[in-house]
């Protein structure tokens, strides 16, 4: 499983980058807005922090079919690694179409059923953006929703990877691995959160303890 940082903050990019666990990065308007950027700048400066190989998706703004087009292809141009994220809706899935003609990767955003799934993979997009999160906060198992799209992407050998997104906890990252799940993109915390365990913390605190007893040095 490849793991995307969900931001727009450098320096979370920078420590995920440095701790070798960032395979790439999402970001969108409300995390732009929150950090207080300008847009289109905040996407070049993420694609050439994480380099060429790994993937940044930049969101459109635009809702209309020329709209979406045009912001883009604008996007896409800002470096070889943007990939376009487009809202599931029918001009949005129309445009995905269109990107995929003409080689531009695509990332279909705000999925939160299996026949939108369907519609964004048939559309030919790269990526699909379930929010399990968002799903869960509704009385939903969010996670029942990406078994539900690996199968059905399965089935039909589909190109197109499911990227699991609006992640809230560790155990939403466990249980889409368990599923089968090629991305998620989570938030800097919950990565953060992965290496914790209190047995580790307690494992760790007892060895150096015994040592300090000892009154030697690491060279001793």
């Amino acid at each position: 499983m490849r793991f995307f940082l969900d931001t727009a903050e450098v320096k979370e990019i920078e420590t995920g980058l440095a701790w070798g666990m960032v395979d790439g990065v999402t970001t969108n308007p409300s995390l732009i807005a929150k950090a207080g950027k300008p847009y289109l700048g905040t996407v070049r400066e993420i694609a050439r922090l994480v380099g060429a190989e790994r993937p940044v998706s930049g969101e459109v703004l635009a809702m209309d079919y020329p709209g979406i087009l045009a912001e883009g292809r604008e996007l896409a141009a800002l470096a070889e690694n943007v990939v376009v994220k487009v809202p599931l809706v029918p001009d949005g899935l129309r445009a995905v179409a269109t990107f995929a003609e003409e080689g531009i990767r695509t990332n279909v955003t705000l999925c939160f059923s299996a026949n939108q799934a369907l519609l964004a993979a048939k559309a030919g997009a790269t990526y699909i953006s379930p929010f399990v999160g968002r799903l869960d906060d509704v009385g939903h198992d969010g996670m029942d929703l990406i078994e539900q799209i690996v199968v059905l992407y399965r089935n039909y050998d589909f190109d197109t990877q499911v990227l699991v997104a609006s992640v809230r906890t560790p155990m939403h990252v466990t249980r889409a691995a368990l599923i089968g799940a090629e991305v998620a993109t989570i938030p800097f915390k919950v990565l953060e959160q992965l290496y914790r365990h209190p047995l580790t913390d307690n494992g760790l605190a007892a060895f150096l303890s015994d040592w300090a007893k000892t009154g030697r040095s690491f060279h001793d």
